[in-house]
């Protein structure tokens, strides 16, 4: 016996079948790299946090940026396609220096994701007390890009050489970086640079600056206190005023008059670390008075 169906059903079954083979098709596209296996979905805090992970982990991982580029880590709230995808994520890469981001939602985040493993990236370094900016020198950022290769390696042991000829490539470009910022500080006629935001204590802490800064706990400066850097800037003669995007920088025209100095934009916060650092580098060597 010859069982029919009608054409209408057939065509409804044949088109469903079609539909479902596609979306397989899309889900392992977007699941699998090129050499095979299931990416890593690893989040990150801040967007320098994004180039390490990429650094090492290569294709095998895929980056989700909560604070994402332009937006302050002081104020930035996750939206809820960002909570979706951490919900997935199978490791979380937090600053662990004590950024506001991470005080308000990491609780939160565990809730999202329980399965979720969490590291430290910076495991076995010393903290300065209110400032949570230790990614800005490139020796706390050695030791970091090393925390988030031995999470990895955990997660997934079978690639351990691949991650580890990543890292120590990379690795190569901190040290590099390292070098010249030393060079730089050896050659400095002025060892103290004058800052809106105190974004950079990591970087004077580890190459003998000091940094001299208009914004204080988050608060705007007060008369007598830029009356008082005012004094200092002209004693040590700093004539660069350094800002950055994620900040404000309200008064610093005035003060920049008053010492005639040049307003300098760096940004602590821009995902392409290793360009980045450089372009503060060239920015310091002028503020330090290094030709």
């Amino acid at each position: 016996m010859i069982i029919t169906f009608p054409l209408g059903l057939m065509n409804w079954k044949l088109l469903l079948s079609m539909a479902f083979i596609m979306l397989c098709s899309i889900g392992l596209l977007l699941t699998l790299h090129p050499g095979g296996g299931s990416r890593i979905l690893v989040a990150v805090s801040i967007p320098p946090l994004a180039e390490f992970v990429k650094a090492v982990g290569g294709d095998r991982v895929e980056v989700l940026v909560m604070v994402p580029q332009g937006a302050s880590p002081h104020t930035y709230e996750p939206t809820p396609g960002q909570l979706s995808k951490l919900g997935r994520a199978d490791l979380y890469v937090m600053v662990g220096s004590g950024i506001e981001f991470e005080l308000s939602w990491m609780d939160r985040f565990r809730d999202v994701n329980p399965r979720m493993r969490v590291v430290n990236a910076s495991l076995g370094l010393e903290l300065l007390r209110d400032d949570p900016h230790i990614w800005l020198s490139p020796r706390c950022a050695m030791v970091m890009v090393e925390n988030i290769y031995s999470a990895l390696v955990e997660l997934d042991p079978e690639h351990e050489d691949y991650y580890a000829e990543n890292r120590d490539r990379y690795l190569g470009l901190l040290r590099e970086l390292d070098e010249e910022f030393s060079e730089l500080s050896s050659k400095a006629r002025i060892r103290k640079i004058l800052v809106y935001h105190p974004a950079w204590g990591y970087l004077c802490r580890d190459y003998g600056l000091e940094q001299l800064a208009l914004e204080r706990e988050g608060k705007e400066p007060t008369p007598r206190w830029i009356e008082q850097l005012i004094e200092e800037a002209r004693r040590s003669g700093i004539k660069v005023i350094f800002t950055s995007p994620q900040s404000g920088s309200r008064g610093v025209e005035a003060i920049a008059e008053e010492l005639d100095a040049e307003i300098v934009e760096i940004d602590p916060l821009a995902e392409d670390y290793v360009d980045n650092m450089h372009r503060v580098l060239e920015a310091l060597r002028e503020a330090l008075g290094v030709g």
